[in-house]
């Protein structure tokens, strides 16, 4: 898959264009991307600010920690389930 040209806040103010009064044709065409991509963005940011994207990148950040902290943890615990199992 290709990666963005665009950053997460350029894709913001591309798309508050649009709240201000502008046609989707003309800002795809400015910007130089395809309605279908438009409409993506729109339906992944759309009602996001810049304050608050910032703070779902560190809830999912948060998120990833604490997945790899129960993953460790639930490995650990099945290796100490088959010491005992193995001792029995």
């Amino acid at each position: 898959m290709k990666n963005s040209t665009f950053s997460e806040v350029q894709i913001i103010k591309i798309l508050s264009e649009q709240n201000q009064g502008r046609m989707v044709n003309e800002i795809c065409r400015e910007h130089g991307i395809s309605q279908p991509t438009f409409y993506k963005w729109k339906s992944k940011y759309g009602g996001l600010d810049v304050q608050q994207l910032s703070q779902m990148k560190e809830l999912e950040k948060e998120l990833s920690r604490y997945k790899k902290i129960v993953a460790e943890l639930t490995l650990e615990n099945a290796v100490k389930k088959d010491v005992i199992a193995k001792k029995l």
